[in-house]
């Protein structure tokens, strides 16, 4: 045990194995309490079943659950949605965009409780530990941050270690030396990392994918869903008016089972390494098709490819944990303004690993089909096209041999 003047820690707790066994590492070092606070994200039933037991068994002076599905949904995903951010082209940022809500809540809760130190199980090399701790400056930069991974003392380095470690204390966990795949789940998605991940050489097996169905096992049948958007914002399925968090939900069954939204990437991470993983959202991969077939309807040209540029430095601030930037407040403000005919109910088919738009409709259309038409009318007159491109092209035809 060390000398110490930190009190009280609050812990972001999943109790998967990083977290279990820093829960009574701190209480060994520091001799302080520990709050175990844990955030329901749509993680799973499985997940959070009996983790108050199993944290107070580990050492946990208080254990505090907290709903935060909707809040999820509607005031994180759905932001991130209407901005189009998808990270390094195929990433729909669902592990990056969860990590400053469970930051925010570790913050409240230090305040109910008066704690004076937040702590968190992200490792040194990860993206996570930029996450928690941006969020933790930028919204009480008064406590003190406590992150075992990078102190010189922390000797549970390797899954291996951690699980004897678990072992000696009793602690109950799931993994086995036989299949060490690091996880994390929520209401968006479902991350994977690690063991025969590491080499990108590599192809993900059947047996990984748990949101949805290998690609082999998909059905022949096809199912078709409508997502209603009022201002950018999901607000049903099939005209049925729904909750955030029910929306993904249900989408999330829809396309897991014709194993929709499946993404092998290897990521560059913040901190400057290259990292394998394999993703599930198959939710979220229909509503960003959704939502893009949507905007290409009632954006005009001009804002739409300005949006787009947006969009990628949306998705690197997600990705790079600065939810609670002021830049990110400020393009949340130009994009609300971009969402406002953003209303309409588009058509989705899932089949075989993707999802396709089947139709789009919207009162706020752009769309004329008397111009889109190959035929031509009173309302385009062809010539008007010659003197347009003349000028156009000046620049290129004085340059021209």
């Amino acid at each position: 045990m060390v000398q110490s003047d930190i009190q009280t820690i609050v812990l972001a707790y999943s109790g998967g194995l990083d977290t279990s066994v820093i829960l009574p590492w701190l209480k060994d070092k520091y001799g302080c309490e520990v709050i175990a606070y844990a955030a329901d994200l749509g993680q799973g039933k499985g997940e959070l079943d009996g983790i108050e037991e199993k944290a107070l068994a580990s050492g946990a002076d208080e254990i505090v659950v907290e709903d935060l599905r909707k809040e999820f949904a509607e005031q994180y995903c759905w932001p991130m949605l209407a901005a189009n951010a998808v990270y390094e082209h195929v990433y729909l940022l669902g592990t990056s965009i969860a990590r400053p809500l469970i930051a925010k809540g570790q913050v409240e809760c230090a305040k109910k409780f008066g704690a004076d130190a937040v702590a968190h199980g992200a490792t040194g090399k990860g993206n996570d530990q930029v996450r928690f701790e941006l969020t933790f400056m930028a919204l009480a930069p008064q406590l003190k941050i406590v992150a075992p991974w990078k102190m010189s003392d922390f000797e549970l380095t390797s899954r291996e270690a951690a699980i004897e470690y678990a072992k000696a204390k009793g602690v109950p966990i799931q993994q086995s030396r036989e299949k060490i795949y690091s996880r994390d789940r929520n209401l968006w998605h479902i991350s994977h990392e690690g063991a025969d991940l590491e080499d990108p050489a590599n192809e993900p097996k059947d047996d990984l994918w748990v949101m949805s169905v290998p690609l082999s096992e998909a059905p022949d049948t096809p199912a078709v869903v409508q997502v209603d958007f009022e201002a950018g914002r999901p607000v049903g399925l099939d005209g049925v008016k729904l909750s955030g968090e029910t929306i993904i939900e249900k989408l999330n069954a829809v396309g897991g089972t014709h194993a929709v939204g499946q993404v092998d990437l290897v990521e560059n991470r913040l901190v400057g390494i290259k990292s394998r993983g394999a993703y599930e959202t198959p939710g979220g991969t229909i509503l960003y098709e959704a939502h893009r077939a949507l905007e290409s309807l009632v954006l005009d040209r001009d804002t739409s490819h300005y949006k787009q540029q947006m969009g990628l430095k949306y998705a690197e601030m997600v990705y790079d944990g600065q939810w609670f930037h002021p830049l990110r407040h400020a393009m949340d403000a130009f994009i609300a303004e971009t969402q406002r005919n953003v209303t309409g109910s588009v058509r989705v088919k899932c089949h075989k690993g993707h999802a396709r738009v089947a139709g789009v409709e919207s009162a706020n259309s752009l769309y004329n089909m008397d111009l889109a038409s190959f035929t031509m009318g009173e309302e385009y007159t062809p010539s008007d096209a010659t003197g347009f491109i003349k000028l156009f092209g000046l620049q290129m035809r004085g340059r021209g041999e």
